[in-house]
């Protein structure tokens, strides 16, 4: 997602994505099951030296052989052949990014080798970094909560890693639910059967509806707060167990008001399904489980009141319109983007998108890709994505080809959303939210009619994150790339501290930079 248009590059016709290097995989899958070059090599029916070659990238895989090797270690032939290492690749750079990698000698070679031949190394040092990522953001919030001199004042320390466990697993289940699918198809049969008359099934749910099935079916009663009750920080829905009382506060408009309720009756009516799946993806932690239910709860609502039959058909039928899709199942400009998001079932599949969450300082408080855009795991993203660009004119969606150096290329339409509850006096903010796919898909969002996708030179030319971006001619570059050494001259200043003509970059890490 980019503001920015740049140099020139091929169309995607022209330059089709680069197969992926499958050799170190098969050596690593040999070694997992014990077999020697010779021994696999004769299951396949070719030469010991053939498949060494193959183990090295040194010969193209035939269909048939790839076939045949699928066959021998029982994965599918798109789980031998995608290139799952892409995300992975990208999250460890991200990480290898930070300042703390200044002094080591690392290139991008490096990290591509670890994690291919030893992913499950590549995801340890990952899970050492969260913590020590985590670890120094409490000391940072601690440090300042002294420095304030207020015993007890502040904010509460910021937990990262549960956020980055719940992240984790909605991406390694492609954001796709097939139990909460059908749990929510059957709470909305009985949804419409409550309340004084029988909902016919065309029609979206409404929060008074809902409300009805909440007392009928769990004795919940509901309540709306005003904003006095509701108290400073604005609560959005309290649930008193004891007292079996939702308490809603009566700032949030009706589309808010409604995924409220229906996230409620997630907690309520899938509640072992949702601890079903928290227990199958291994999450342990109590805050990260309780993070875990409020995901799961809000995939939940949005099951329920976007029905995935129904979606898909509009979503297709709209050419992925966000605004019609709004208008038809009474959602708002979010919610919609996150449902569209989840369409993933295996044999009804909407486009593979990606999505994001940003703020005006640039944090990235929700991501998630399938589109194969590497969003940053830690901090913000390039400042050329159209997802910050969107701040300059809210509520209107802009659209933008953007590619990365490697020449992939991504359809992304960008929008800001407003927060905060109706009324005067409610407080108010703004975030932006991205959504986009792969430059093939583009024409299945009516978005890029008005886009020259033909035209690469107008490409936006974007990176993930300034350290480990490889565009040394960028004007915006805000840190120098932590894979590439720099020598800083005080005699030549270009549009960044980083950047200038003729700027003396070398493949190599520096030593200390005095």
């Amino acid at each position: 997602m980019a503001t920015s248009a740049g140099a020139s590059a091929r169309s995607p016709k022209q330059a089709p994505k680069q197969a992926p290097k499958l050799g170190a995989k098969i050596r690593r899958l040999r070694r997992e099951q014990g077999m020697t070059q010779a021994q696999l090599a004769e299951a396949l029916g070719v030469s010991a030296s053939y498949l060494n070659l193959i183990e090295h990238n040194r010969r193209k895989l035939t269909t048939d052989l790839l076939l045949a090797i699928a066959e021998q270690f029982s994965l599918d032939f798109a789980t031998l052949a995608e290139d799952d290492e892409s995300r992975l690749y990208n999250d460890v750079m991200d990480a290898f990014g930070d300042r703390l990698f200044e002094e080591v000698e690392l290139t991008t070679t490096d990290v591509r080798e670890l994690v291919i031949a030893s992913p499950q190394a590549a995801r340890a040092l990952l899970t050492l970094y969260d913590a020590y990522y985590k670890t120094l953001n409490d000391a940072r919030s601690l440090a300042a909560q002294m420095t304030d001199g207020e015993e007890g004042g502040g904010f509460p320390l910021v937990d990262l890693a549960p956020a980055d466990l719940i992240s984790d697993m909605i991406q390694e289940n492609q954001n796709y639910f097939q139990d909460l699918e059908h749990e929510a198809d059957r709470v909305r049969r009985e949804v419409r059967m409550a309340g004084p008359a029988v909902q016919h099934a065309g029609s979206a749910l409404n929060w008074e509806r809902m409300a009805d099935y909440l007392q009928e079916a769990h004795g919940v009663r509901t309540a709306f707060a005003t904003p006095d009750e509701a108290g400073s920080l604005g609560v959005a829905r309290r649930f008193d167990k004891k007292d079996r009382l939702l308490t809603v506060s009566a700032r949030l408009d009706g589309q808010a008001r409604a995924f409220q309720l229906a996230h409620q009756i997630g907690q309520l009516s899938a509640e072992p399904v949702l601890e079903m799946l928290l227990s199958e993806n291994r999450i342990k932690d109590p805050q990260a489980r309780a993070m875990g239910r409020i995901a799961l709860a809000n995939y939940f609502a949005a099951a329920l009141l976007m029905p995935y039959e129904e979606m898909l058909e509009a979503a297709r039928s709209s050419r992925y319109d966000i605004e019609l899709l709004q208008h038809q199942f009474n959602a708002s400009f979010e919610q919609v983007c996150h449902r569209l998001t989840s369409l993933n079932r295996p044999d009804a599949k909407g486009v593979p998108l990606h999505m994001l969450r940003v703020d005006t300082a640039g944090n990235i408080s929700k991501r998630f890709t399938l589109s194969g855009l590497p969003i940053p795991r830690h901090g913000g993203a390039c400042s050329r994505w159209n997802v910050y660009s969107a701040f300059l004119n809210p509520g209107v969606i802009q659209a933008q080809v953007s590619k990365l150096p490697d020449g992939q290329a991504y359809f992304c339409i960008a929008r800001t959303v407003r927060k905060g509850g109706v009324g005067y006096g409610a407080p108010q903010y703004f975030q932006s939210i991205g959504l986009g796919c792969d430059l093939r898909y583009a024409r299945e969002m009516i978005y890029s009619d008005d886009v020259e996708l033909e035209r690469p030179e107008r490409f936006g030319e974007i990176g993930v994150a300034c350290r480990i971006c490889e565009r040394m001619d960028c004007p915006q570059r805000a840190f120098p790339p932590v894979h590439l050494r720099y020598t800083v001259d005080s005699n030549v200043r270009g549009a960044s501290p980083y950047t200038a003509p003729g700027w003396p970059w070398h493949h190599e890490r520096p030593g200390p930079t005095r």
